[in-house]
Protein backbone atom coordinates (compact mmCIF):
# COMPACT_ATOMS: atom_id res chain seq x y z
CA UNK A 1 0.00 0.00 0.00
CA UNK A 2 1.01 3.46 -1.19
CA UNK A 3 2.13 5.47 2.18
CA UNK A 4 -0.12 8.95 2.08
CA UNK A 5 2.00 12.36 1.30
CA UNK A 6 1.77 13.45 4.58
CA UNK A 7 2.29 10.91 7.15
CA UNK A 8 4.48 11.28 10.17
CA UNK A 9 4.54 14.50 9.09
CA UNK A 10 3.89 17.28 12.09
CA UNK A 11 0.33 18.78 12.30
CA UNK A 12 -0.90 21.91 10.22
CA UNK A 13 2.05 24.37 8.87
CA UNK A 14 1.08 27.70 10.54
CA UNK A 15 3.21 30.39 9.06
CA UNK A 16 1.37 32.82 11.33
CA UNK A 17 -1.29 33.88 13.65
CA UNK A 18 -3.40 36.57 15.28
CA UNK A 19 -6.47 38.66 15.39
CA UNK A 20 -8.10 40.92 13.29
CA UNK A 21 -11.18 43.50 14.05
CA UNK A 22 -14.30 41.88 13.84
CA UNK A 23 -15.73 45.70 12.97
CA UNK A 24 -14.48 45.33 9.56
CA UNK A 25 -16.45 41.90 9.21
CA UNK A 26 -19.46 42.73 11.07
CA UNK A 27 -22.31 42.81 7.80
CA UNK A 28 -20.74 39.24 6.79
CA UNK A 29 -20.27 37.83 10.37
CA UNK A 30 -23.94 38.85 11.28
CA UNK A 31 -25.36 36.59 8.16
CA UNK A 32 -22.18 34.04 7.54
CA UNK A 33 -23.15 32.24 4.37
CA UNK A 34 -24.69 28.32 4.45
CA UNK A 35 -22.68 27.58 1.37
CA UNK A 36 -19.03 25.79 2.75
CA UNK A 37 -17.57 25.61 -0.99
CA UNK A 38 -17.55 26.92 -4.04
CA UNK A 39 -19.49 24.71 -6.29
CA UNK A 40 -21.85 21.86 -5.21
CA UNK A 41 -21.23 18.75 -6.69
CA UNK A 42 -23.46 16.47 -4.97
CA UNK A 43 -26.42 16.69 -2.49
CA UNK A 44 -28.36 13.72 -1.14
CA UNK A 45 -30.22 13.33 2.48
CA UNK A 46 -26.75 11.71 3.88
CA UNK A 47 -24.41 14.51 2.35
CA UNK A 48 -23.21 16.96 0.72
CA UNK A 49 -19.91 17.01 -1.80
CA UNK A 50 -18.25 20.85 -1.89
CA UNK A 51 -15.60 22.01 -4.57
CA UNK A 52 -13.67 24.69 -2.56
CA UNK A 53 -11.78 26.60 -5.33
CA UNK A 54 -9.65 30.03 -4.15
CA UNK A 55 -7.65 31.60 -7.05
CA UNK A 56 -4.43 33.90 -5.66
CA UNK A 57 -6.00 37.06 -3.70
CA UNK A 58 -9.11 35.88 -3.68
CA UNK A 59 -11.38 35.36 -0.53
CA UNK A 60 -14.21 33.47 0.64
CA UNK A 61 -16.34 35.07 2.64
CA UNK A 62 -17.56 34.23 6.03
CA UNK A 63 -19.69 30.54 5.97
CA UNK A 64 -21.00 28.67 9.05
CA UNK A 65 -20.32 24.75 9.77
CA UNK A 66 -23.31 23.04 11.46
CA UNK A 67 -22.60 19.69 10.54
CA UNK A 68 -19.59 17.16 11.15
CA UNK A 69 -17.67 17.33 8.08
CA UNK A 70 -14.13 16.92 6.70
CA UNK A 71 -11.87 18.70 3.82
CA UNK A 72 -9.17 17.08 1.95
CA UNK A 73 -6.63 19.25 0.14
CA UNK A 74 -6.64 19.12 -3.70
CA UNK A 75 -4.62 22.19 -4.83
CA UNK A 76 -2.03 22.79 -2.49
CA UNK A 77 -1.29 26.58 -1.12
CA UNK A 78 -1.27 29.38 2.00
CA UNK A 79 -4.31 30.65 2.90
CA UNK A 80 -5.29 33.35 5.69
CA UNK A 81 -8.68 31.84 7.85
CA UNK A 82 -9.99 34.46 10.14
CA UNK A 83 -12.74 33.32 12.68
CA UNK A 84 -15.71 34.16 14.58
CA UNK A 85 -13.73 34.73 17.79
CA UNK A 86 -11.58 37.54 16.00
CA UNK A 87 -8.45 35.65 15.69
CA UNK A 88 -6.77 34.58 12.32
CA UNK A 89 -4.27 32.09 11.21
CA UNK A 90 -2.27 31.90 7.93
CA UNK A 91 -1.48 28.02 6.98
CA UNK A 92 0.26 26.31 4.38
CA UNK A 93 -1.85 23.46 3.06
CA UNK A 94 -0.49 20.06 1.32
CA UNK A 95 -1.76 18.24 -1.40
CA UNK A 96 -3.70 14.87 0.05
CA UNK A 97 -3.65 16.74 3.62
CA UNK A 98 -7.17 15.78 5.85
CA UNK A 99 -9.16 16.77 8.55
CA UNK A 100 -12.34 16.02 10.12
CA UNK A 101 -14.36 18.28 12.05
CA UNK A 102 -17.42 17.52 14.31
CA UNK A 103 -19.56 20.52 14.07
CA UNK A 104 -23.47 21.33 15.45
CA UNK A 105 -25.76 23.75 15.22
CA UNK A 106 -25.02 24.23 18.88
CA UNK A 107 -21.20 23.82 18.35
CA UNK A 108 -20.77 25.81 15.38
CA UNK A 109 -17.73 27.08 13.02
CA UNK A 110 -17.60 30.37 11.23
CA UNK A 111 -14.72 31.40 9.10
CA UNK A 112 -13.22 32.92 5.97
CA UNK A 113 -10.93 31.60 3.49
CA UNK A 114 -8.23 33.92 1.66
CA UNK A 115 -5.58 32.97 -0.53
CA UNK A 116 -2.76 34.35 0.57
CA UNK A 117 -0.07 32.50 -1.90
CA UNK A 118 0.34 32.31 -5.54
CA UNK A 119 -0.92 29.27 -6.15
CA UNK A 120 -4.90 28.05 -6.76
CA UNK A 121 -6.50 26.52 -3.39
CA UNK A 122 -8.49 23.39 -3.58
CA UNK A 123 -10.28 21.66 -1.17
CA UNK A 124 -13.00 19.34 -1.49
CA UNK A 125 -15.07 19.24 1.48
CA UNK A 126 -18.02 16.37 2.41
CA UNK A 127 -20.78 17.47 4.87
CA UNK A 128 -22.10 14.92 6.68
CA UNK A 129 -25.74 15.32 6.91
CA UNK A 130 -27.87 12.23 7.32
Amino acid sequence: METPPDEGRPGPDIVGEGTFELEDFAEELASPDSAVGTWLLLENDRLRIWEVRVEPGERAPFHQHVTPYFWSCVGAGTGRQRHADGSVRVRRYREGETEFWNHTPQDDRVHDLENVGDTVLRFVTVELIG
